[in-house]
């Protein structure tokens, strides 16, 4: 393979250093588009052969990385074309690939499924098509190079969040409990996505506790598009109220767009209530790391109020401390609520922090 495709390579660094589409490929192998490829995805397991920087910074969800490059193999390759030449940048590529011949052949079979095998790289040029030979060259008969690579899907995944998607937003003040009663309406045969799951991120200074790194914003929206597109779109999609952000996540403005300007029913649950539940939810967590997060908030909760929280958070009263920090939290969500078209908003009295019960009186208001 790479004898035949060693005469290439000058072309395609001229161009972008690694990517290039051939066309002499492309009649050897099958191109498909994103959207065909998701028409045959549930048979056919996907290669992302970028650099591992590039894949954790976002990736098609289900894909597996067997990187051409390691991220230090890929600068070093474009620092040698950049101050050499681009023969030596060509020798240094072919010095680090060389090796792992057998390696992306035993990687690739262990996913493998049929026979059946699909590539991509970031646009759909030499790195996708030179591995996809080696593996239509060694045994896999039916391999896939999807078009555009990594970029086409991007592409496809933004051009989705622009459609029109029925949402029905569920709202309410922190310590609502409303990602638990996103879980019952699910449980009940609603269309949920939980945002805050995907981004791994309660939405609050205390928000990070207990939760795993939160991906990229890219990774975010590949997710909810992996999510989204497995259910009925002529159907209504429960979401929770969000910022525009959720931790250091964004929400992609287009999807935000629709969530505001959609019908939002705002369980109203006593201060009280909540402070009980807030209690169960995060007293478990380091003292510490429960002070960082009210110090975080400190210019907006006040002085004299961040000095009672951090006493009785020192006291072991966690109670008290969820009343104080309740009271920015319910002042700052009302503001946002006030922006919305009140026609839009529907507030629904509370008792408790009875996930199961709300859920069943949301349903019922709802249908």
């Amino acid at each position: 393979m790479w004898n035949e495709t060693k005469k290439y390579f000058n072309y395609a660094y001229r161009l972008n250093h690694v990517e290039l589409i051939f066309s002499t490929f492309a009649r050897m192998l099958y191109e498909i588009s994103i959207k065909e490829y998701y028409k045959k995805a549930p048979r056919i397991p996907l290669i992302d052969v970028r650099s591992p920087g590039e894949f954790e910074q976002g990736h098609i969800v289900g894909a597996v990385n067997i990187p051409l490059f390691s991220d230090d193999e890929r600068a070093a390759v474009g620092t040698v074309y950049k101050k050499k030449t681009k023969e030596k940048a060509v020798e240094l590529g072919y010095e680090y690939v060389t090796p792992k011949l057998q390696w992306f052949l035993e990687e690739s079979a262990t996913i493998a499924k049929e026979g059946a095998i699909a590539v991509h790289c970031w646009r759909g040029g030499m790195r996708s098509h030179s591995f996809a030979e080696h593996l239509h060259d060694n045994g896999f008969e039916e391999v896939y190079v999807i078009e555009g690579g990594y970029k086409a899907f991007r592409n496809y995944v933004l051009d989705f969040f622009e459609q029109k998607i029925k949402f029905n937003v569920l709202g309410g003040f922190t310590g609502s409990g409303k990602t638990f009663i996103l879980e019952e309406l699910k449980r009940l045969g609603e269309q949920v996505v939980d945002l805050e799951g995907l981004a791994h991120h309660k939405g609050s200074a205390f928000g990070s506790l207990g939760e795993k790194p939160q991906p990229s914003s890219q990774y975010f929206e590949n997710k909810f598009f992996e999510y989204w597109r497995h259910l009925d779109s002529q159907q209504p999609l429960w979401v929770e109220d969000e910022s525009a952000r959720i931790g250091c996540v964004q929400i992609p403005k287009a999807l935000y767009a629709q969530m505001r300007s959609s019908q939002l029913y705002f369980i109203d649950i006593p201060k009280e209530e909540r402070a009980k539940f807030l209690v169960t939810e995060y007293a478990s967590f380091d003292p510490h790391h429960l002070a960082k997060a009210i110090n975080d908030i400190a210019k907006r909760l006040g002085g004299q109020n961040v000095k009672e929280a951090l006493e009785a958070l020192e006291a072991r009263d966690y109670y008290k401390v969820a009343m104080i920090t309740l009271q920015y939290y319910d002042k700052a969500y009302l503001t946002g609520v006030s922006n919305r078209e009140p026609k839009m908003v529907q507030r629904i009295p509370l008792d408790t922090v009875n996930h199961a019960e709300n859920a069943k009186q949301l349903l019922e208001l709802v249908k």
